[in-house]
């Protein structure tokens, strides 16, 4: 039986035409180009309408804290009567005077522009028009009205403002 040596120079030169080629590095990169133009705009999407959700939620949320509050105090909002109208870093400055314990954890941001600041409206005041967006929320103790203080619109065209 005859034993092959075995070649050292063969094993080398085959090592050195292993790895892709700078064309097939460029199809990979187009390629993926392509997947990513395609997939971002849905992510971006999903990401506009995920802060939607969240809005009308937090909006649902407090307008609901601010009436079981109005309800065990003799249909009375709450910061209604003290006409205050300065911004307050957030929606517990009432929390001290619960019967039964707090209504809201804490105030969330306002989605769109992160600021959590609500400016409460003076009694006899009007309502703002449109939003400024220099505000997180915005809150008439006089007539329990609570809105987004956000300029634009969500996808199906209707407006922050309105939510």
């Amino acid at each position: 039986m005859r034993i092959k040596k075995f070649n050292k120079s063969k094993i080398k030169n085959r090592r050195s035409n292993i790895g892709f080629t700078l064309v097939e590095m460029l199809i990979v990169v187009g390629i993926l180009g392509i997947l990513a133009a395609i997939v971002l705009p849905e992510f971006q999407a999903h990401a506009a309408q995920a802060k939607e959700a969240a809005a009308k939620d937090t909006l649902r949320i407090l307008r609901e804290a601010i009436e079981r509050y109005a309800a065990e105090h003799n249909d009375v909002a709450p910061g209604y009567p003290s006409n205050n109208p300065t911004m307050i870093p957030n929606f517990l400055q009432f929390g001290s005077q619960l019967k039964n314990g707090g209504y809201i954890s804490a105030l969330a941001k306002n989605p769109f522009n992160g600021i959590v600041s609500v400016r409460i409206i003076k009694n006899g005041e009007l309502f703002p028009a449109a939003p400024a967006g220099v505000n997180g929320w915005i809150y008439k103790p006089e007539t329990k009205e609570f809105r987004i203080d956000s300029i634009g619109t969500d996808s199906q065209g209707n407006s922050y403002w309105g939510y």
